[in-house]
């Protein structure tokens, strides 16, 4: 096990750090793959899901090197726990080698692609034990215990970090930072927004945020926004306000659509990539300290490259 930044994130210094976009919707409806419960992983179980998986990272690492932004490489294990894994017939011990695999695929990637000044940090991807879109119900101390094994798995392996995206259950985020903490894991907490910028809720960002920070010692490295369209949040975010500061990613959806639509939706909406990049600008303007870009549904290379245009070269003068 070779941990490079476990101790010493860099994306907390300053600089600009891509990830790719939405690897589900990318492999759906671009590639024509088949994803039972939208679980990427299943790809690295054959010799063709792998490097099918490999070619879809590529494109967005050799735009990072084009432009010598470092990169934060999210493993595609969203699904990859223990409810999700049950439902598509992974054994526990199944899940826990799917995990270690993604982080060995990446770590190689890694191998091929870091450049001095551009560092990768390798992150462990985490998903809400329900529907990313419903508001789940479990307490704090049921999501550390379920969440747990699939922290601990990436804790033994050359993960520098963990992140769990698309959370609406404030209780759930708490259980993960806890169980992140126990195992002396670096942990992002990211949440995602209905249209009116809210969690499914009814609570504020800023509500979810402190109550994730009170109940564990401000635990969280940083905090994300994911799987939401930037108009949805804008006005939420635009108060300048103490605790923006704790946000230090994006990966915003390129559809406007609300979760519901895209839920019944049965076609892509990948939205418009050159104004993506243009409110992506916006808010690191607002929000010099958001240092992670990347998108979610919906965003593929195209998004990716139209962020770099609009944002890098401030974002990495403000480094």
């Amino acid at each position: 096990m070779t941990t490079i930044y476990r101790h010493d994130l860099p994306q907390l210094k300053g600089g600009a750090f891509l990830t790719d976009g939405g690897i589900e919707t990318t492999l759906i409806f671009h590639e024509g793959v088949d994803l039972p419960h939208f679980a990427s992983f299943v790809l690295l179980a054959t010799p063709e899901g792998r490097k099918q998986t490999e070619d879809y990272y590529r494109r967005y690492l050799d735009i990072a090197a084009r432009h010598g932004s470092g990169f934060v490489l999210d493993t595609p294990t969203w699904r990859a726990s223990a409810d999700w894994g049950d439902k598509l017939g992974y054994s526990a011990e199944a899940l826990r080698a799917v995990n270690e695999d993604a982080i060995e695929l990446l770590a190689d990637l890694r191998a091929l692609y870091q450049k001095p000044g551009a560092p990768m940090v390798i992150s462990g991807a985490i998903g809400p034990r329900g529907d990313g879109y419903k508001a789940g119900r479990m307490t704090a101390d049921e999501a550390e215990a379920y969440h747990a094994e699939q922290i601990e798995t990436f804790a033994g392996t050359d993960a520098d970090m963990v992140t769990a995206f698309t959370l609406t259950n404030v209780d759930e985020a708490i259980g993960i930072a806890r169980a992140a903490q126990r195992l002396a894991m670096p942990c992002v907490i990211s949440f995602t927004v209905e249209t009116d910028g809210r969690l499914i809720t009814g609570g504020t960002l800023r509500q979810a945020i402190e109550a994730v920070d009170a109940a564990t010692g401000n635990y969280p490295h940083y905090y994300m926004i994911n799987c939401a369209h930037p108009s949805h949040f804008a006005t939420a975010v635009a108060t300048g306000e103490t605790w923006l500061k704790r946000i230090g990613g994006i990966r915003a959806n390129a559809s406007t659509l609300s979760h519901a639509e895209l839920d019944e939706s049965e076609t892509l909406d990948d939205g418009d990539p050159a104004d993506l990049g243009r409110r992506y600008r916006e808010l690191t303007r607002q929000m010099p300290h958001v240092r992670v870009l990347g998108g979610c549904c919906g965003t593929d290379h195209r998004h990716i490259a139209a962020i770099c245009e609009a944002c890098l070269s401030e974002t990495m003068l403000s480094a």
